[in-house]
């Protein structure tokens, strides 16, 4: 039985709607502006990723109807946070240890303490909106969104939440662009609300797009291998990561590769929550599953992937 995917909310520079991450990259479109979202009130202190966090979860928390009229969730005990991302206070933690090495510990904002925990993102958002349940932040590298959608699967199977906000965010700041070796890091975030069929019927939410796998490999060989199983179809596209090594198009010889990860490089923590909602976009857009979403597998480290199906393929 699929996992639905029932409310998407997206907060990158020229990006409207799902599809829109699929289609070339608009030029001259301006980051966004956070207070022209949401207004102004709690910003103040929050860093960049959090922000651009908050955009995206309220947008797909609203579709999922989870949230009152104050944008507050009535029933958040029931709902589970999970984050990613790799670089998301980076620019606090540079900030702090460069003030503390050129003076004193004493020398620090303390509005900067909240925000060099590496949970902030996941926190602040559950904060913010009334989400009490399980909460997680995930930080580890190149598969860090696909896995954040993994530990949500986790987290309904095993009954501990009704519903799931998956979020993955990056920040476009100086330590980013200087780790990731980048004139410009990627700035923006993505948010998917996860449930039951179960549950969604129960609440007639509408469904846009399904989960119908999972699979974690040594290398990218092995996770496809993985994803496609014995009895699996052959995947209608494919979104590679943006590691791929070369040769990667082989694995997969004629099917297509939707190319997200080449449109919108450096998205680390953010690419695999990312690829489920271009995903859902390419469905909504008329194109068939499943669709393969991968991330890692560059060099010698590992992959991870989901396998997307449109809301008429769902079992």
């Amino acid at each position: 039985m699929s996992t639905l995917v029932t409310g998407i909310g997206i907060a990158v520079a020229g990006v409207e709607t799902p599809d829109d991450l699929l289609r070339p990259k608009p030029e001259g479109s301006t980051p966004v502006e956070p207070r022209e979202r949401l207004g102004r009130k709690g910003l103040r202190y929050k860093d960049r990723a959090t922000q651009l966090g908050y955009c995206a979860a309220r947008d797909a928390l609203r579709e999922a109807r989870l949230l009152d009229d104050e944008d507050r969730a009535p029933r958040g005990d029931r709902i589970a946070v999970v984050a990613s991302s790799n670089y998301g206070n980076l620019d606090t933690i540079c900030r702090t240890v460069e003030t503390i090495a050129a003076d004193t510990a004493s020398a620090a904002s303390p509005m900067d303490l909240p925000n060099a925990s590496s949970n902030v993102l996941a926190s602040s958002v559950a904060i913010r909106f009334g989400l009490t349940g399980p909460n997680l932040m995930l930080c580890n590298g190149e598969t860090s969104g696909t896995d954040a959608v993994r530990w949500a699967l986790a987290l309904l199977g095993s009954g501990r939440a009704d519903q799931v906000l998956v979020l993955g965010a990056e920040p476009d700041t100086e330590p980013a662009r200087r780790l990731s070796g980048l004139d410009t890091a990627f700035d923006g975030a993505a948010a998917l609300v996860l449930e039951t069929q179960r549950t969604a019927a129960s609440r007639g939410a509408r469904a846009r797009a399904g989960i119908d796998g999972h699979a974690r490999g040594t290398d990218l060989s092995s996770c496809l291998a993985a994803l496609g199983g014995e009895d699996a179809r052959v995947p209608a596209a494919w979104q590679a990561p943006d590691t791929a090594p070369a040769g990667a198009a082989g694995l997969l010889e004629g099917v297509r590769d939707l190319g997200l990860a080449q449109q919108w490089r450096g998205a680390s923590g953010a690419l695999g929550v990312l690829q489920c909602a271009a995903s859902a976009g390419w469905f909504a857009a008329g194109g068939a599953g499943p669709v393969y979403a991968v991330t890692g597998g560059g060099d010698t480290g590992p992959a991870a992937g989901l396998v997307l199906v449109s809301p008429g393929e769902t079992g």
